[in-house]
């Protein structure tokens, strides 16, 4: 009897640590077609680690009439990838959005003048 009932205890356990949690669903939205700049958050997904870390995640791709500013501040996304100035433009006309992560180490915009001046 008692080792029965360790052994039921056991498969109780087992079932009870198994059980999983249905994952949080995530839209993330691009700024862009899907490039090499984003292909890291197609490998996460394809590798299963937004999985790992209980999260259900879409990816929108953006485009030339994309406003990832926009999208996330109607709801329509729960993380964007946007430029930076196009962020804080969206932020100053009173768009509900933070800055949680920068993707680059430097910046990819600069200011250019032309040579001659």
């Amino acid at each position: 009897m008692p080792r029965t009932f360790i052994v039921a205890l056991a498969m109780l356990c087992v079932g009870l640590c198994g059980r999983s949690h249905a994952a949080d669903p995530l839209i993330l939205q691009l700024k862009w077609l899907a490039d090499a700049q984003s292909a890291g958050f197609f490998v996460a997904q394809d590798k299963g680690l937004y999985r790992q870390a209980g999260l259900d995640v879409t990816i929108h791709p953006g485009g030339p009439d994309t406003a990832p500013s926009e999208v996330l501040a109607t709801g329509k996304a729960d993380v964007a990838v946007d430029w930076m100035p196009s962020a804080l433009a969206a932020r100053e006309k009173g768009a509900p959005i933070v800055n949680i992560a920068q993707m680059f180490q430097h910046s990819g915009l600069q200011l250019t003048c032309r040579r001659d001046s």
